[in-house]
């Protein structure tokens, strides 16, 4: 599970709502097939009945909130996770309270071919933001490049 980033797919997005930046970024992966065609049908279905937005603050309360949003393995044709940083937040529905929303700042989409590695993905991505020092996640969140959004994630995220 090497190489979960790639240079070319880390985005900054200035959109302000949901579809659209996953439309955003789905455009570019089908176009370079990373995905299958549904992709895009399916990852808005699954969030908006399983919610993946993620309240940081019992990490740390000066960190900003995520969401972790993926599909079932059958849509996607290569694994990796695709960082995007939101240049606004948008809303997502809480994963541990449904009924509530948070702003996010920062997404972490998984692109996942292999079923059986989801599980193993997500518990990196919860490694990695609950032992990665304050302020390197603040880098990470308030960076201005995807060359530095490159450079912390690959120096800091390891793979469980």
């Amino acid at each position: 599970m090497n190489n979960l980033f790639s240079q070319k797919y880390i985005f900054i997005s200035d959109k302000k709502n949901q579809k659209d930046v996953f439309e955003e970024v789905y455009n570019i992966l089908l176009k370079d097939n990373l995905v299958k065609e549904q992709f895009l049908k399916e990852l808005l279905e699954r969030e908006k009945n399983y919610p993946t937005g993620i309240d940081l603050s019992p990490i740390n309360s000066q960190l900003l909130n995520i969401a972790i949003p993926h599909t079932e393995s059958e849509f996607v044709n290569q694994t990796l996770i695709v960082p995007i940083k939101l240049e606004h937040p948008i809303e997502f529905k809480n994963m541990m309270s449904t009924d509530n929303t948070l702003k996010v700042n920062f997404i972490f989409m998984i692109l996942n071919n292999l079923k059986e590695e989801q599980a193993s993905i997500l518990a990196s991505i919860m490694e990695f933001l609950s032992t990665t020092p304050l302020e390197t996640l603040q880098s990470l969140f308030s960076a201005k490049t995807t060359q530095q959004i490159y450079t912390l994630l690959t120096a800091n995220f390891k793979p469980i």
